[in-house]
């Protein structure tokens, strides 16, 4: 079936697989499945979340037991790439036709969505989305509507008309820029109509429509399509001389992420002025020619012209006023640098929103930036979590190559104001984001915990992450920190955490896992204390070797972490937590125990100094004590178990009912109780908490503080 031309494919991957087709032979929907998922997998051809695929069959009506023309399409929300079933909407043809015999005009387009629904057939599918008329008023079977760079190039161009009549021969119509909705579909067969016989529409500022009577057949067509709009633009592609040429050097790559690791911390502060944001940092080769070029004053406050481009990255990006060589090491002075820059950006956004609203419009929302582009060094996008900041910096990278391409070809026109604040205001996108279920509480959080690959530690990562938290794992122990980190990516998904090898007695593993955590998700809120060990001996049986090694993890350990950690928090200027895992050995006396009881009450004691130190950064220091806690542990290896048996009288295997039975409750300490009682300090109840001591042993009135 596969016709020459797939082998000549340049720009676009050729994914077909002919056996795996046949396989779908005569079920059109899992075709549209298996052709929505490949165009999805190839992000030339659309980006996260963008596009919307269709097909037409033949289904028997359960109202009346005869054949009617159902269409499948793409319902509201979803991603090509991993499109099932489910994600589909099934509504009758007729039925949706029909529609314009009642529809009142453009004004009151938006009161058509509601309508969608007297039109579905399967009651258990998806929810239409606004570009259900797009597809159901052509007669394709088979319908194709992407986001592709190539295209949307030459759809931005000031010519794109003049240019996409030229260079498809007429086979190719054109619609200009309509906000997406029943408008737009009545236009697009308007466009058909009286261009019949065309194989696709490009749409003004926005994408492209190509079709095909089968499943394949769309496939090709929109394939070849978007491989003539790359090739174009590669034959007009300016060389050294894109966006004007460069107008500065990049910085080296280490030098570039030494400059991202403390300018990050330092936007994430501004950023959240509002809402408390997550970050993403890219020095993507396409980014940095942007950024470094001579045309970046003059583009980059046009912002993006593709509305799935725009509602991710926001009317334009803020250039940070800052050269690649800048000193980043006083943050007063990088603040009040870039402060007025914020400023501005916040009143342009204000009469942005003053100047376009309508009586209707919802309340403005968070003024601040999405993306900013630091010239010489890279983007940082900002957002309420790290998967929706890293896909606003492909979508960026997305307008990035719509602006080359354009201006390759003629010159790049941007989306009117008025219309973008149509898009960005609409009242169903207001509607879909009011039905979005509510932040977690530890949502727009990043927390480090030491030592969270397995026990304690693992048990408060998961808490955490359960509660919406970014985690960064750590462990000295490369073993079980990556069985940890492909358990968090199977449980989370590849945005919710990241790894970094931690020894708590060499400051530079602790600077190493904060560059990682700045790097991935722009800074750091939470910072855990947990990594640690037991030693149970007698004093005569220590030795000075034990005695160094348990100050060393405990004490110097929770001191190094906390040192450079409340370094990141003051550069955020956001406050933050400190927690540390001690112990009730910290309060009780107990025999066997000196090394190891000491260095627990060091801890105890370094917690209230450093929280009586670091309250006037709004940074609260807080204590969780433990109790024999031996699941999943640690510290019961090397002995330990063995050591306090030994000191009770017991044997091993009598331990943990041993602790239960002393306590005032009889009850077994899980490491989930431990991670409970840390969210009780972090979850938002107790913002106004510090240099607390919260026992989590079962009731030991030995350990009672007060």
């Amino acid at each position: 079936m596969a016709s020459a031309v797939t082998k000549n494919f340049k720009h676009v991957s050729y994914l077909w697989d002919e056996a795996k087709a046949a396989e779908l032979a005569g079920d059109e929907v899992a075709l549209l499945i298996y052709r929505s998922n490949l165009l999805g997998a190839d992000l030339r051809l659309t980006n996260y979340g963008g596009g919307n695929t269709s097909c037409k069959v033949t289904g028997n009506d359960p109202l009346t037991g005869k054949d009617t023309e159902v269409m499948w399409v793409k319902g509201s929300g979803g991603d090509l790439g991993t499109l099932k079933k489910s994600g589909l909407a099934a509504l009758y043809v007729d039925r949706l036709r029909s529609l314009k015999n009642i529809y009142r005009g453009v004004a009151y387009e938006d009161e058509m969505v509601e309508l969608f629904n007297h039109c579905i057939f399967d009651l258990s599918s998806k929810a239409p989305s606004i570009d259900t008329p797009l597809h159901g008023f052509l007669p394709f079977k088979h319908i194709d509507h992407l986001h592709p760079d190539a295209a949307i190039a030459i759809a931005a161009a000031k010519d794109g008309k003049r240019i996409t009549k030229e260079l498809f021969k007429g086979t190719i119509g054109w619609v200009e820029w309509q906000r997406p909705g029943f408008e737009l579909g009545l236009k697009l067969k308007q466009c058909l109509d009286e261009n019949p016989g065309i194989r696709g529409i490009m749409l003004g500022s926005h994408g492209l429509f190509t079709w095909g009577d089968t499943a394949y057949e769309s496939y090709i067509n929109t394939l070849e399509v978007i491989e003539t709009c790359a090739a174009y633009l590669e034959e007009n592609n300016k060389g050294a001389k894109t966006f004007g040429g460069q107008k500065i050097k990049a910085l080296p790559k280490e030098e570039r992420l030494d400059k991202a690791v403390q300018l990050a911390p330092v936007l994430r502060g501004f950023c959240s002025s509002h809402t408390r944001m997550i970050g993403h940092f890219t020095d993507d080769d396409r980014v940095l020619e942007f950024i470094n070029s001579n045309d970046l004053d003059r583009l980059a406050p046009l912002g993006t012209s593709c509305p799935d481009h725009f509602l991710r990255t926001k009317i334009s990006p803020l250039v940070a006023p800052l050269s690649p060589d800048e000193d980043l090491s006083d943050i007063e002075k990088v603040k009040q640098k870039l402060s007025p820059s914020f400023d501005a950006y916040r009143k342009m956004y204000a009469d942005y929103y003053n100047t376009c609203k309508h009586p209707n419009s919802p309340a403005m929302r968070d003024p601040n930036p999405v993306v900013i582009l630091y010239p010489g060094i890279g983007m940082f996008t900002f957002a309420k979590d790290k998967q929706t900041a890293r896909v606003a910096a492909e979508f960026y990278i997305n307008a990035i190559n719509v602006m080359r391409g354009a201006e390759s070809v003629s010159e790049y026109t941007s989306l009117p104001r008025q219309e973008a604040f149509n898009i960005e205001y609409w009242l169903l996108e207001e509607a879909k984001l009011q039905r979005m279920p509510k932040p977690k509480p530890l949502s727009g959080r990043v927390a480090l915990i030491t030592g969270s690959a397995g026990g304690i530690g693992k048990a408060i990562a998961k808490k955490f992450a359960d509660e919406g938290a970014c985690i960064i794992l750590s462990d000295n122990n490369a073993e079980r920190l990556s069985e940890a980190k492909e358990e968090f990516k199977k449980q989370y998904g590849r945005d919710a955490y990241t790894g970094e090898l931690l020894d708590v007695t060499d400051a530079t593993t602790i600077s190493n896992s904060l560059r990682t955590a700045i790097l991935a998700f722009g800074g750091i809120d939470i910072v855990v204390n947990n990594a640690g060990l037991s030693i149970s001996k007698t004093i005569e049986g220590h030795t000075e070797k034990d005695w160094d090694l348990l100050y060393d993890v405990l004490v110097k350990g929770q001191f190094l972490v906390t040192q450079q950690t409340i370094e990141v928090m003051r550069r955020q200027a956001m406050g933050g937590d400190v927690l540390n895992i001690v112990s009730k050995n910290a309060l009780v006396s107990g025999p066997n125990n000196a090394g190891y009881g000491s260095a627990k009450a060091a801890q105890l004691h370094l917690s209230r100094l450093n929280a009586a130190e670091l309250g006037k950064d709004k940074i609260r220091v807080n204590v969780v004590n433990p109790d024999a806690v031996i699941s999943g542990s640690n510290i019961w290896s090397g002995g330990w178990a063995e050591g306090r048996a030994k000191a009770y009288g017991i044997t091993v295997e009598e331990l943990p009912k041993y602790y239960a039975g002393r306590t005032l409750l009889n009850e077994i300490i899980l490491p989930e109780d431990i991670a409970n009682a840390c969210f009780a300090f972090v979850g938002g109840l107790l913002n106004k908490s510090t240099g607390n001591v919260l026992n989590v042993d079962g009731g030991v009135a030995m350990a009672f503080v007060r």
